[in-house]
């Protein structure tokens, strides 16, 4: 079920061709409307996946479960689908990487793999134990190193740029194709960045990025949603289901809803 190796090519043109724009789905029908929708690639989101799967996000999935959900995902989807694995699920290079070369067996194009508090060597050894991995057994993936230094706050704030550059000429060197900075705003930084990591540069889409032409200006190759779609679904259907279960007049049927009918036609 690997992803033949023209989908990992066609989602490494995707970062070359202006701004890539990755809606992040938490399960097999949220990608597959992601898709219908017009989407030249499709996203999970950690947080989202989780949640959908009954666990917290941060490290605490059970990669059997991740397997299962990406497999579901991958079986409804035309396009290439690159998965969030977190940190890998250890801390254990070997360990990670065996990990995540079930998810590119399962049909991922792509990964994103981070750094979190943990030391930038050990995601740069991740990282080199998933090239040899793949190299082993003739398989190719896009790896995006994500660094938390601005989510975070690892480092003083003068001293993020130069943090930041470091860790991506380190994951670079390992094997890294994309950079990943969720938390990054400030647009100076975001042109500096975009123009000295060599990999192209990934943001996360906060309020003050909503101007997606102006990131494409400054270098940005990729913007992601994160857990936000996941997030507002929550909150919507939390209203509506509190509103039903507590009122005598209820809004249902939404009006805004999507049809019975338009849904299951995405898998007819």
């Amino acid at each position: 079920m690997t992803a033949p190796s023209d989908a990992v090519t066609r989602f490494r043109q995707l970062h070359q061709q202006g701004l890539l724009r990755l809606a992040n789905a938490w399960d097999a029908g949220t990608a597959r409307l992601i898709e219908h929708l017009g989407a030249p690639a499709v996203a999970t989101t950690s947080a989202g996946l989780a949640w959908a799967l009954g666990y917290p996000d941060g490290d605490r999935l059970q990669p059997d479960a991740l397997l299962h959900a990406v497999r579901g995902i991958v079986r409804v989807l035309h396009v290439p689908l690159t998965v969030d694995v977190e940190g890998g699920y250890s801390d254990d290079p070997a360990t990670a990487a065996d990990t995540v070369m079930r998810v590119v067996q399962a049909g991922a194009a792509g990964i994103n793999l981070e750094d979190g508090a943990g030391e930038p060597a050990l995601l740069a050894a991740k990282i080199r134990a998933i090239r040899t991995a793949c190299g082993a057994q003739g398989l190719d993936v896009f790896i995006n190193a994500r660094t938390d230094v601005y989510l975070r706050g690892l480092v003083a704030e003068t001293a993020r740029i130069d943090e930041t550059l470091a860790r991506a000429g380190a994951y670079r060197e390992a094997g890294a194709d994309g950079l990943f900075v969720p938390g990054l705003v400030d647009t100076d930084a975001i042109a500096t960045l975009a123009a000295r990591c060599g990999m192209p540069l990934n943001v996360m889409l906060r309020p003050q990025l909503q101007d997606l032409a102006a990131l494409e200006r400054l270098g940005v190759r990729r913007v992601s949603t994160g857990s936000a779609l996941a997030e507002s679904m929550y909150g919507r259907l939390g209203a509506q289901v509190e509103q039903f279960l507590r009122d005598d007049h209820t809004s249902l049927p939404d009006p805004r809803a999507m049809g019975y009918g338009a849904i299951n036609g995405l898998f007819a």
